[in-house]
């Protein structure tokens, strides 16, 4: 199998392909696409704060409800 990459942005939920790739495809042979997403910088930030307060929650026990109602 041969790797071949190339940036492409979605339209419509379609990848364009470029002329030059698309001119080695045919019709009858089998493709592997794997598509490789940006991330978002919130993204990663936003699950190290749900991991933060997971843990934060974890350590949490009944007793300690007193100081909820102050």
């Amino acid at each position: 199998m041969k790797a071949v990459e190339f940036k492409s942005r979605l339209r419509d939920r379609t990848i364009q392909i470029p002329d030059r790739v698309s001119g080695k495809l045919s019709e009858d042979k089998d493709v592997r696409v794997i598509i490789l997403l940006e991330e978002d910088d919130n993204e990663e930030e936003d699950e190290f704060k749900y991991l933060a307060q997971e843990q934060f929650l974890a350590g949490y026990s009944n007793s300690d409800s007193i100081y909820d109602d102050e």
